[in-house]
């Protein structure tokens, strides 16, 4: 999870550039570095590295003695670098997997090469010779972006919105939309010549790279990308148990004696989440931690959450908190870098609650759809903060392009639920196989922080219950004066949209 940021055709002082770009600095906890680009004016790039893959030579922007004129900015990884270096006979000049895309963007130009990238991406790619940058983000926005274009010529793009807020520009701050790339002429005095991102993969079509490798789809297969170390996962929930019982047996399976760690949070021992959890650990055999916190250290946490991401959406900052607190621990307490997560499977396999009152399986299959498309507003944001905010790094089985649209392109009555049972064609494409417990498998649906709640109440009512007396029915009632955008409805939303502002400002 590393954090890159680039400012191109803006006027400001180099001060104030370098205070941006250093606002993403926990993205990457190993390693940073600012440059100023040669032969570009008024340009500036930055990159916090956390070291997952690659030596020294992984240090960015990457510029390739083969090809001086490009210069790399990724924040990814790249799961098929190896499979494309052999097939089409690249010699590379480090260790670091996102060389790769020098390599096809050199051959290939930028569409082909994002579209033959297996992985989780977020790269800008500075071209002096064509004097043009190209900015690419994956198919389901699992790396962050956004960027800001103005009719003065100025493009920033950056892992996080506050890297790019107090820039002295006019412009909106936007997310770059997965799944695509975009090309913008950066003129001889700096400028950038503004342009619009094109897609260059649909979510429920094959991945171009398949051509380049064995498509394996049984069971064990979707933790393919896993095997470079022995990560952890978080557990409780069907998806995240699903995802740690996979991994334990692929650890195995390639000879790794330590055991699988599993990770849950919850209010107190007796959280849904943590009992299931425990069950899980004891059917896998991984070396389980449980981690509780209090009403206290949840209210703690909440500023720092909110800042961590950028919204006072409250169904976004309900289960980050927990979630947060977990990483938090994680990352003190252990040396683990990469996370296992179940993110993504109620998206693909209709898993909400909802999706048990779609008229008919077609309805089923567009609103998984529109779910997808959206993800990296939601679940994979949170998450990807979450992590990110603690130097660690995510990986999301459930979101592997050759999963999906595989899944994705079965029969849409297959694919509904059954029986008032969500998710049901994933849970019966493991039953029977003794993978996880089996009240865990046909386990229903469980909001995250409903899950790690105590005494019946989830984290948020607790929460609720806390806030009615900390906030007065009056200033509640001047809400609607104060905020008359998105006026807040509740006390909790009152709560986050104070800090928020406190942070970000209106």
């Amino acid at each position: 999870m590393c954090g890159i940021w680039a400012l191109f055709g803006c006027d400001c002082s180099d001060l104030v550039r370098c205070k941006e770009a250093l606002k993403v600095a926990h993205r990457g906890p190993d390693s940073f570095q600012i440059n100023n680009l040669e032969g570009l004016k008024n340009s500036m790039v930055a990159f916090h590295r956390l070291h997952v893959v690659g030596g020294i030579g992984g240090m960015q922007p990457m510029i390739l003695k083969k090809y001086p004129h490009l210069s790399l900015l990724c924040n990814g990884e790249i799961y098929n670098y190896k499979t494309l270096q052999k097939e089409f006979d690249y010699l590379f000049q480090t260790d670091c997997d996102c060389e790769i895309i020098l390599h096809l963007y050199n051959e290939f130009g930028g569409k082909k090469a994002s579209q033959l990238l297996d992985g989780v991406f977020a790269f800008i790619v500075i071209d002096t010779k064509q004097n043009c940058v190209m900015l690419s983000r994956d198919s389901y926005g699992v790396r962050p972006l956004y960027y800001v274009t103005t009719k003065a010529g100025v493009l920033g793009a950056c892992s996080e919105v506050k890297g790019l807020c107090e820039l002295p520009v006019e412009g909106g701050i936007r997310h770059f939309p997965p799944g695509h790339y975009m090309f913008c002429d950066i003129m001889k005095n700096g400028k950038v010549i503004p342009s619009t991102p094109t897609k260059f993969h649909r979510i429920d079509e094959p991945p171009a790279h398949l051509q380049y490798q064995r498509l394996e789809l049984e069971n064990g297969k979707i933790v393919k990308k896993v095997v470079r170390q022995n990560p952890p996962c978080f557990s409780g929930g069907l998806d995240s148990s699903v995802v740690a019982a996979l991994t334990a047996q692929k650890l195995k399976e390639h000879g790794v004696a330590e055991p699988l760690q599993t990770f849950t949070i919850g209010m107190n021992s007796d959280s849904t989440d943590v009992i299931a959890a425990r069950k899980v650990a004891r059917h896998i055999g991984s070396e389980h931690h449980e981690i509780t916190f209090t009403l206290e250290e949840g209210m703690k946490a909440v500023k720092s959450v909110i800042f961590t991401l950028e919204t006072y959406d409250v169904l976004a900052i309900r289960p980050s908190v927990p979630m947060y607190i977990l990483c938090q621990h994680i990352s003190r307490n252990t040396n683990n870098i990469l996370i296992m997560t179940g993110e993504g499977a109620d998206e693909v396999a209709q898993g909400y609650l909802h999706f048990l009152e779609q008229p008919t399986p077609e309805d089923g299959h567009k609103e998984s759809m529109r779910q997808l498309q959206q993800i990296y507003m939601y679940d994979v944001l949170r998450i990807d903060r979450c992590t990110a905010a603690h130097g660690l790094e995510i990986r999301a089985p459930f979101l592997d392009h050759a999963f999906t649209s595989y899944y994705l392109n079965l029969p849409a009555d297959m694919r509904a639920p059954k029986n008032g049972i969500e998710k049901y064609f994933l849970r019966a494409a493991f039953a029977g196989a003794n993978l996880i417990p089996n009240n865990t498998l046909w386990r229903k649906k469980e909001g995250f922080s409903t899950g790690v709640g105590e005494e019946g109440t989830s984290w948020f009512e607790h929460l609720q219950q806390h806030l009615e007396g900390l906030i007065t029915n009056n200033e509640f009632a001047r809400a609607s004066q104060s905020y008359t955008h998105n006026t807040p409805r509740t006390k909790e939303e009152l709560f986050y949209r104070q800090i928020f502002e406190k942070k970000f400002g209106s």
